[in-house]
């Protein structure tokens, strides 16, 4: 309210300048009817308020909204001008020079209250369950402050709500809110007439300068039945569908009700094509991976069926990985992609040397708005040594190990956040299930189970709390036939900061007395961390805890602590943390730097 008031006082504009006695005079007259006006969208309609002038210690009051009728003279624009001037100002020719102050005392006194509230909807919009549930949640509520603000949020959402579910021709037959100074007492009158709804009428998709894909395709995406009602949710929900495709940089999607027939609202779709070819280019460094460059080339649309096709290179000191992929847009049953992909890897750090190749064929579908859904068929070849058996004889070959399995896998991924970059409120999730049977293409019979999940939780303006959770299982009778890459793991970030990457979990010890990770068959860690931000950002801090283990048996578990320094970036929070074990870590002290956000 204060700053309400500040926004429309013309003294607070003439701040700092010179003004006539009958300028100054004026304004200072008008300061309480700007007061009061200010104060009325909060309910306030009957405030006291007190206007002074200071100058050279002395204090006068040139206005008060309360003096009783004996003094109402002093609220005259001449009494206000005596008054400014005032005796032994206007003497002194030096005092006219000195800068005035201005003190403006406000009691809001008692706020206007509702007292009765009659909303409605009346005709065929009267009996929409929807829309009752809009009527209900109006404030404000009969015995409630009358705040302006929300009344013409809930005015404004019944409004939009009647367009959304096809009452085009809906109109205020009644809007009245009348209000009794003296009772302190409003009532409000507000009533729409509804009209009938609409229907879903024709879909026309128009590409301009030229089309890309054949219109047939997108023709799929459209799951109503022409003269089902209307909802613009529908047409929401073809937005979502069209934009996942990504052949597109522009969507404009537009009803007109104006020209529906028979009611029935035709929609007009038109499409500006994206860029055919999307070329990345980036520079990389990991501490284990070393210095590295990563390309890559994506094209949108191969052919006008809507095929895409990627390569993507990473090319690092000690990680090489190479993929292929080739997707088909896929819409029966569920929107999502058929993909086939492959891809090479070539990793030789200081514990192990290992190089796969997996081919990969899957289907994804968005199942809701906030669930996917990818079921998979994955074909593994990878082999391994690990550097603590190397004899240092060069005449030795290495002793490597080979796997092949081939297995199907389900993956549901679950995110429903208030701000996909910086989450104040909400929770993410996946679950993945793979499993093998011995002599049916992999080499050991396995069952795999691994699940993440983040909950984000505002406090305040400026804090909130992260929770991060993650438990993985395999059931095996020959764990040494597994590869690497079918393992779980644990140090690190992402994991149990304050232990170095794979650290935490069965490991061996070479004759140099350094450890290598093995992978373990289970997985369990625990995050909690609390982050505040200055002013509501950009930079904040934070503190954390972390816990976990990975392994075959019983769980030791390893805990880890540390702060950090966070800032907040167009693509998501650069995390700068510092963290400690205090189980015997390997190192003393580990450094993690991310960007964006973790799901």
């Amino acid at each position: 309210m204060e700053e309400n008031v500040r926004t429309s006082l013309s003294l607070v504009d003439a701040i700092g300048t010179e003004l006539s006695w009958r300028r100054l005079a004026y304004m200072l007259h008008a300061a309480g009817d700007e007061t009061r006006e200010a104060l009325e969208p909060f309910g306030y309609y009957s405030p006291r308020i007190v206007v002074e002038r200071v100058r050279n210690g002395e204090r006068r009051v040139v206005l008060d909204t309360a003096a009783d009728d004996g003094d109402a003279s002093r609220e005259s624009a001449a009494a206000t001008v005596a008054s400014v001037r005032g005796t032994g100002d206007a003497g002194d020719a030096r005092d006219g020079q000195a800068p005035l102050s201005v003190v403006v005392t406000v009691e809001p006194g008692d706020p206007v209250r509702v007292r009765r509230a009659d909303i409605a909807i009346i005709g065929e919009g009267h009996d929409d369950p929807y829309l009752r549930q809009e009527l209900d949640d109006f404030i404000p509520r009969q015995g409630s402050i009358l705040h302006h603000p929300d009344y013409e949020a809930s005015k404004t959402r019944i409004s939009r709500r009647l367009a959304e579910r096809g009452y085009f021709d809906a109109d205020f037959s009644a809007r009245r809110v009348a209000v009794t100074r003296a009772g302190y007492a409003a009532d409000i009158e507000l009533v729409w007439t509804s009209g009938e709804r609409y229907d879903m009428g024709p879909t026309r998709f128009v590409q301009t300068p030229h089309e890309v894909v054949d219109p047939g395709l997108l023709e799929r995406l459209v799951y109503w039945e022409e003269g089902q009602y209307y909802h613009q949710g529908r047409l929401d929900r073809l937005r979502t569908s069209l934009t996942g495709l990504d052949y597109f940089s522009r969507i404009d999607i537009a009803p007109a009700p104006e020209d529906a027939v028979d009611g029935r609202v035709p929609v007009e779709v038109t499409l500006t094509p994206a860029r055919r070819d999307v070329h990345t280019a980036g520079l990389s460094y990991g501490t284990d991976s070393g210095p590295g460059v990563r390309l890559g080339q994506e094209r949108r649309h191969v052919n006008r069926r809507g095929h895409k096709a990627l390569w993507q290179l990473d090319y690092a000191r000690n990680r090489k990985t190479m993929t292929l992929q080739y997707r088909i847009p896929a819409f029966r049953w569920l929107d999502g992609w058929y993909t086939a992909s492959l891809q090479g890897a070539d990793e030789q750090t200081d514990y192990i040397d290992t190089r796969r190749i997996e081919f990969v064929a899957s289907r994804s579908g968005q199942y809701s708005r906030n669930l996917n859904l990818v079921a998979s068929l994955h074909a593994l070849r990878e082999r391994w040594a690990y550097e603590y058996e190397d004899d240092d004889d060069p005449s030795t070959p290495p002793l490597y190990r080979y796997a092949t399995f081939t297995y199907p896998s389900v993956r549901a991924t679950y995110v429903d956040l208030d701000d996909p970059l910086f989450p104040r409120g909400g929770y993410s999730g996946s679950l993945l299930l793979r499993s093998g049977i011995e002599g049916a293409g992999s080499e050991a019979g396995f069952i795999q189970m691994h699940a993440r999940a983040h909950w984000y939780l505002g406090i305040g303006d400026s804090d909130r709390l992260i929770l991060r959770g993650e438990v993985g299982r395999t059931e095996t009778d020959a764990l040494i036939d597994m590869p690497p890459s079918l393992r779980f793991y644990a140090g690190g970030d992402g994991s149990i900061r304050g232990y170095e990457w794979r650290e935490v979990g069965p490991r061996v010890v070479d004759a140099d007395e350094d450890s290598f990770a093995l992978g373990a068959r289970h997985v369990i860690t625990a995050s909690a961390e609390y982050e505040h931000y200055f002013r509501g950002g950009p930079w904040g801090v934070a503190a954390f805890v972390d816990a976990g283990s990975a392994h075959d048996g019983s769980a030791e578990l390893r805990t880890g602590v540390g702060f950090g320094l966070r800032w907040q970036t167009p693509v998501g929070p650069l995390r700068l943390d510092v963290a400690r074990g205090l189980n015997d870590p390997d190192s003393p002290f580990t450094l993690h730097l991310n960007i964006g956000t973790s799901l």
